[in-house]
């Protein structure tokens, strides 16, 4: 696992950050875990950005149901000896 030093950091702000994680009841290095992980996540523009690009490489392809086109292979006696 990576490892991040912050540096210059107010002694203030690390107080309160510090008194936010005790109230929360964790340590402040599982807060600031928390913190980062969330603040990397993909926001719902990005989100919805990739699933437009997804829908375009799709466009036009015609959806095959698969329980229909077995039906239809065991029907028509396709594959039979």
């Amino acid at each position: 696992m990576a490892q991040m030093i912050v540096r210059n950091l107010d002694d203030a702000v690390a107080e309160r950050f510090k008194a936010k994680a005790r109230a929360a009841g964790k340590s402040t290095e599982q807060l600031l875990r928390e913190l980062v992980e969330s603040a990397v996540q993909p926001d719902i523009g990005e989100i919805l950005r990739d699933l437009d690009a997804i829908c375009e490489t799709t466009k036009g392809r015609t959806i095959v149901d698969p329980v229909e086109s077995i039906r239809q292979d065991r029907d028509s006696g396709y594959g039979r000896l």
